[in-house]
């Protein structure tokens, strides 16, 4: 008993449907046998996962307790039916494993053959990751286009909202709710009250919204903007840009959204809707001049943090030397450095500090380079433009796709007289047919891709005059100073940088399709204070 193997399970299902729990049962008794079939071997611990996807292991509780575990001594060795069940992140394979095989634990997978403590075990456990890898890719891709069609369809991918249901795919009106619906957009538009105003008189009114506990001028806000309560319906109004990471972004515009018109029962009628849309803009606008005049700080919520998305907030404090100025991520100066909260929530940043004479110094760079180089930076900008613009020129011959699509249905009307005169069986004809449909499909879809990407072209083709004229307007200024600065500058995303006293950043201007991103070392304090630009870039 001394010399057995202490042996771990580990078993995963990629959805928490009711034949993948079946699956997951079935894994842990074809484990149990295996092991029993082994004179060498102990069974230590079963560990698994409902429900998660196998491209990240961050969520994965039942992976990471069992890592942990194992680095721990608790057993020494794991195993797993195949790769895919172990990770399809082919970093993660082999990170997770070479990790265990340093503390001593190996790692088989039994349908893959292949045993990390065996020589060639990690070449192997490569190549198969890989492939597992790509399958995830393919599968991610196969499940969008299914989702892209469906929502062409008309059916609807999404949680319930206030006023309606959603069941199968299909978007039904909650008769008991139309009436906070019908006054929330009464009060605002009719009554000409504010969110934060018909937030609190729907709390005072005992009305409770859906999935949320209490009413914000945000919650109003989302509501009187969804098209959804005049019939129509938006989707792809968030995208998932990276299949391993699974992280979804508000998508605006790297994704065409899809959307109809009059698709479901309408809440609001048309008229009360556009209204309402005008309301919002003209309140906005009046908003946006007013926070122009009022902002205190040049750069006033125009500095984002690279490492976790949130805002810049100014600090200051007051030193023998003078007034030290400088700007924090959010996060960093709420919670510190990066942690993990009592809920399991991450807090915290550890993004770096930037003081404010460096971003002025940098901000006036930025504005000298672009007025020094103002004919050569035109000519590449406009150059990159046309580049993209020619990226989506059709790049496919409509007409013979669809006179090839013209034979292939010439040809399934012959093949159907064929059978109906007996040349052929009809078992050739069915698979005939199923070919060329298959092959019909294909084309329409080749045509579909075609027909958006004539669309995209058409799009930047109306916007690339635009542009020409607020290049003209943006590249004639040079000045320096924060007045200046505040109404070019569109964002500064500071992202961290381990070297002491330096930071690198990336300066987005208002219409320019490009940012410059500069790294900058900092040194000195008080009058003595200086930053030094070591190293500059244009990025797209």
């Amino acid at each position: 008993m001394k010399n057995k193997l202490r042996v771990a399970v580990y078993a995963r299902v990629s959805t928490e449907k009711d034949d993948q729990i079946n699956s997951l049962t079935s894994q842990k008794s074809y484990f149990a046998d295996y092991i029993s079939r082994q004179s060498n071997m102990e069974l230590s611990e079963v560990y698994f996962d409902e429900g998660i996807s196998g491209t990240q292991t961050r969520r994965r509780v039942g992976f990471n307790q069992m890592i942990k575990d194992a680095l721990n001594g608790k057993f020494n060795l794991i195993l797993t039916k195949e790769v895919s069940r172990f990770a399809r992140n082919t970093v993660d394979t082999l990170s997770f494993t070479r990790k265990l095989k340093e503390a001593g634990v190996g790692v088989i997978f039994t349908i893959d053959h292949i045993d990390t403590r065996q020589s060639d075990g990690e070449l192997r456990l490569a190549i198969m990751a890989s492939l597992a890898q790509e399958e995830s890719r393919k599968t991610s891709e196969r499940v969008k286009w299914g989702q892209q069609r469906r929502m062409e369809q008309g059916v609807v991918f999404g949680r319930e909202l206030l006023g309606y249901q959603v069941k199968n795919g299909v978007l039904s009106v909650n008769s008991e709710e139309v009436p906070v619906i019908n006054a929330i957009f009464h009060k605002y538009t009719n009554e000409g009250k504010g969110t934060h105003v018909i937030a609190r008189e729907l709390t005072e009114e005992g009305l409770k919204p859906k999935r949320i506990s209490l009413w914000s001028a945000t919650v109003i806000l989302r509501i009187l903007r969804n098209e959804k309560y005049v019939g129509d319906l938006c989707q792809k109004k968030t995208f998932t840009p990276d299949y391993l990471t699974h992280k979804k972004k508000y998508n605006r515009g790297e994704e065409e959204k899809i959307y109809i018109k009059d698709h479901h029962e309408a809440i609001i009628d048309r008229d009360l809707w556009n209204r309402t849309q005008a309301e919002l803009k003209r309140r906005s606008l009046s908003a946006a001049k007013k926070s122009r005049h009022s902002s205190r700080y040049w750069c006033s919520g125009k500095i984002c943090c690279g490492e976790c998305g949130s805002k810049f907030v100014s600090r200051t404090k007051k030193l023998t030397v003078g007034t030290y100025k400088a700007w924090r991520c959010y996060q960093t100066a709420n919670h510190g450095i990066l942690k993990m909260d009592a809920e399991g929530k991450e807090i915290g940043c550890n993004n770096n500090s930037i003081n404010e004479k460096a971003l002025l110094t940098c901000m006036k760079y930025c504005v000298n380079l672009i007025c020094q180089n103002q004919n050569q930076l035109r000519r590449e900008i406009l150059s990159e433009i046309q580049d993209v613009c020619g990226e989506l020129v059709t790049v496919i011959d409509e007409d013979k796709i669809r006179q090839r699509m013209g034979a292939i249905e010439e040809k399934k009307r012959k093949s159907f007289d064929a059978m109906l005169e007996g040349m052929l069986s009809k078992e050739d004809w069915k698979k005939q047919t199923e070919w060329y449909d298959n092959e019909l499909s294909y084309l329409q879809i080749l045509l579909e891709e075609n027909e958006q990407r004539d669309r995209q072209y058409s799009r930047h083709k109306e916007q690339m005059d635009e542009l020409e004229k607020t290049l003209d307007e943006i590249l004639s200024f040079n000045e320096e100073n924060v007045i200046l600065f505040r109404e070019m500058l569109e964002k500064i995303v500071v992202y961290r940088e381990f070297e002491r006293g330096c930071n690198r950043l990336v300066v987005w201007f208002k219409s320019l399709p490009f940012g410059i991103c500069l790294k900058i070392k900092s040194t000195g304090r008080g009058e003595e204070y200086h930053t030094k630009i070591l190293e500059w870039g244009f990025v797209s």
